[in-house]
């Protein structure tokens, strides 16, 4: 019953304070580390202990296999380098960095020391996932800090295991090297079997339940298949994350992907602010047990200081070079625009730490000397890093300048994305239709299709309440309209419970596809997307720029189709017919030849696309 009691409590405070802190706009790693800080000091608190093996093994994995779902492989293949080099090199920098400060300041033996490293050394995916997406940083930083967060545990773990087996004898540095190539081996291996394996038992499997509970046990899989070779259990995990979430849309049915969505969601959204409660309990008793320490006050606190300033500097001291010295290879330098500094700048001051930290320093065996000194030091890093860097990366964000994914240019990707989509579904259409299919039937269809697309233009045009959206305004109110009346039948008692709830949930799924509409509303983003008090007055480059001039490259950007590079979509210009790539674009040679023409006009030049953009006044028309 106690155990019970605290369960329902630790769920019940992450749900209320989680809900209240995304409600006024606070990060919940943050308000939820404090709030455990404290409550570890409260008498009557639960006393919940952190060890290693609940942490790695119950933990970790359903939490990184939950942000792997939803990482982009591809994005993650696109930025693989910079990926490794974080993820792989600086946890080997920042292990040998803080090994030896702490053997300069703590009387323990380098290779406790380097334990220490090895603990404090990798940020945390759940802290990285958890602040990042809030603060609308470019997409391409949020990969590469998932992306190093993903990866990065693996090589902090192997070199912790080479430290201890250190302290009690000698490891040499080959012996680590051929650790880590070995857990990296075994542990992508386990990774690819485990998603192999699974894929094929979803291809015979139709029913969302079904599907899901597969889905649970998929990350404790890989990560035990991994750990009895000797692998990375958090490279197995992540490995079969990408992959299952890569292949779903050919793999699972619509309702099994939507339903597991939504169960993995869930699952991260408790989990993920248990972790930062739990962490923040740890005060507590770490606290107490150093009053069995022999160092004198002032020392530990030092020492605290020192790595705490240590982690957060050795950072930028690895990322600037790790991201210009690359650029020097002419190879490096011709495929990849040069990056601004203020993308480092904000890597760097995002390495926030978290649990796996405090789960690592609890793998020390007990005769590390001063074990209790370290375990404290690992607290104040994790604590001290969320706090600080946490708490300031969003102001650090806004005063470099920093902007998020652009609304508008999203909704111009969607609405040709969708498109083209529609395009090639009208196409099949055509080829299956058969004779005897009724004409009005074959025009519901094809005008199905077509909504979509045209829902997501009218996102671009005026500020005025769109088709859709009167659309999803009065299908709901209609759609209330029928569940009253359906669950009036229901008090009746003369319908079977079967039936009804079949008719309730084909309501249900309808709704949910309206909610998406009426949501970005609610959220403001038609706001950002159409036109503001500002924008309501006519824009002179935009009603001056209607003659189409003829393209100059009609086959592609004419700076890709020079120097061999590649685009995603297409602008004209309006004024001399230049045709660049887009901002999504890795050149962005379009807002390249504005900025050296001053043509202010550009239009779409993608298929089935007709909008204009001025870059004087930043309007759409």
């Amino acid at each position: 019953m106690h155990i019970a009691l605290t369960l329902v409590a630790l769920v019940a405070i992450v749900t209320v304070v989680g809900g209240a802190a995304r409600w006024v706009g606070a990060p919940p790693p943050l308000i939820l580390t404090a709030v455990g800080v404290a409550g570890s000091f409260v008498p009557f608190a639960p006393r919940i202990e952190l060890t290693s093996e609940l942490v790695l093994v119950g933990l970790l994995p359903p939490l990184l296999y939950a942000a792997a779902l939803r990482t982009s492989l591809v994005d993650f293949r696109r930025n693989a380098r910079a990926i490794a080099l974080l993820s792989v090199g600086l946890v080997l920098f920042t292990t040998a960095g803080i090994g030896l400060l702490t053997w300069w300041v703590l009387p323990v033996p380098l290779a406790a020391a380097v334990a220490l490293g090895a603990v404090v050394a990798p940020p945390d995916a759940v802290a990285a996932t958890a602040i990042a997406r809030r603060i609308g940083i470019p997409r391409q930083v949020v990969t590469v800090l998932e992306g190093e967060s993903l990866v990065n545990d693996a090589t902090a773990i192997v070199c912790l295991r080479a430290a201890i087996t250190a302290i009690g004898g000698s490891v040499s540095v080959w012996e680590v090297g051929f650790d880590l190539v070995v857990s990296a081996v075994a542990g992508v291996l386990s990774g690819l079997v485990v998603a192999m394996v699974i894929g094929k038992i979803r291809k015979h499997i139709t029913d969302p339940l079904t599907d899901t509970s597969v889905s649970l046990i998929c990350p404790f899989t890989a990560y035990l298949l991994a750990e009895a070779f000797h692998g990375s259990g958090v490279l197995a995990v992540v490995v079969a994350g990408l992959l299952l979430g890569h292949k779903s849309p050919v793999l699972q049915t619509a309702s099994s992907r939507i339903f597991e969505r939504n169960t993995w969601a869930t699952i991260q959204f408790v989990l993920e602010n248990s972790v930062f409660l739990l962490l923040g309990l740890q005060a507590q008793p770490i606290v107490e047990a150093l009053s069995h320490s022999t160092l004198p006050a002032s020392r530990i606190v030092l020492a605290a200081a020192v790595v705490l300033v240590g982690v957060i500097v050795l950072r930028p001291l690895w990322v600037f070079p790790a991201t210009y010295i690359p650029r020097l290879i002419p190879e490096v330098a011709h495929n990849e625009t040069q990056a601004s500094w203020t993308v480092p700048a904000v890597i760097s001051w995002a390495g926030m730490r978290g649990v796996v930290t405090l789960a690592a320093v609890f793998v020390l065996p007990a005769t590390t000397p001063h074990r209790e000194v370290l375990v404290l030091i690992a607290l104040v890093v994790t604590a001290g890093t969320l706090l600080l860097q946490g708490a300031t990366l969003p102001m650090l964000v806004r005063r470099l300048g920093l902007r998020g994914p652009d609304p508008a240019e999203d909704a111009l990707q969607e609405a040709g994305i969708y498109q083209r989509a529609a395009t090639a579904g009208l196409a099949r259409l055509d080829e299956v239709v058969a004779g005897h299919d009724a004409d009005d039937v074959v025009d519901r269809v094809r005008q199905r299709s077509l909504d979509r697309a045209n829902a997501a233009w009218e996102r671009l045009g005026s500020g005025a309440e769109t088709p859709s959206h009167i659309y999803a305004r009065l299908r709901q109110e209609m759609l209330r309209a029928e569940r009253e009346e359906v669950l009036r039948l229901r008090g009746g008692g003369t319908v079977p419970h079967e039936v009804l709830q079949r008719v309730l949930t084909v309501l249900d799924i309808e709704e949910t596809i309206l909610d998406r509409t009426t949501a970005e509303d609610i959220e403001g983003r038609e706001e950002e997307l159409t036109v503001s008090d500002r924008q309501a007055e006519a824009c002179p480059h935009l009603t001056e720029a209607l003659q189409v001039p003829k393209p100059r490259t009609p086959t592609g950007c004419e700076e890709c189709l020079r120097d061999g590079t590649s685009w995603v979509h297409l602008r004209l210009c309006m004024g001399c017919g230049h045709v660049g790539c887009c901002d999504s674009s890795p050149e962005r040679h379009a807002h390249g030849h504005f900025q050296s023409t001053d043509h202010p006009v550009m239009r779409s030049f993608e298929t089935g696309e007709a909008w204009r953009w001025c870059f004087v006044d930043e309007l759409i028309g």
